[in-house]
């Protein structure tokens, strides 16, 4: 399947799971389409760049190991992605990565998610953060850096300071995942 071919068929992606599914495993089956699926991706500006994001996601939650190879791409780009409908996803496949770099589990992430990847990881955590995003990437940015801080000592207290800042003009959803992150900070502390 070609990328053109790919995109088209992009447009029959909607928000059921079962259609993000069902692309998702089109994708694992055929991994030559990953970097095709990331290629649309990255057309920040198109509508059909959020569906890409969406079976993306998919694709990363049913097999995160086949994004193995597209580290360097993901990573390189991620920062680009700006429709609210794709900062979710991409935001959400960056805790994926994490959750699994730091997991008890053995798993290739470990060996593979290299610092330059965990570098822009948090460089577009803290932004999604910081800008005027949807509480969801915020809530994933949250949870990735706060298993990030493990390795990085200044995550912690930029992250607390964020949260703190931010807590009153925020979302109830905003609140409660930072009062758990806050929590979790400052157990640790003690």
């Amino acid at each position: 399947m070609t990328t053109e071919e790919l995109y088209k068929e992009l447009n029959y992606v909607n928000h059921s799971r079962e259609k993000r599914l069902y692309y998702a495993n089109l994708v694992i089956d055929n991994p030559d389409l990953i970097p095709k699926l990331l290629e649309i991706l990255f057309l920040v500006d198109d509508k059909i760049s959020c569906r890409a994001a969406w079976v993306f996601e998919f694709m990363c939650s049913e097999n995160l190991e086949a994004s193995i190879p597209y580290l360097d791409q993901f990573t390189e780009h991620m920062h680009r992605v700006h429709l609210d409908s794709a900062v979710r996803p991409v935001a959400k496949v960056c805790e994926y990565l994490i959750k699994a770099y730091y997991s008890n589990n053995d798993s290739k992430i470990k060996t593979s998610l290299l610092p330059k990847h965990k570098e822009k990881i948090t460089e577009a955590c803290f932004d999604w953060l910081i800008n005027d995003e949807k509480v969801a990437p915020k809530a994933y940015g949250m949870s990735t850096l706060f298993l990030l801080g493990s390795d990085y000592d200044w995550i912690h207290p930029e992250l607390a300071i964020i949260l703190e800042r931010d807590f009153q003009t925020q979302s109830a959803a905003f609140k409660a995942r930072a009062r758990q992150i806050l929590k979790k900070i400052n157990k640790q502390k003690s």
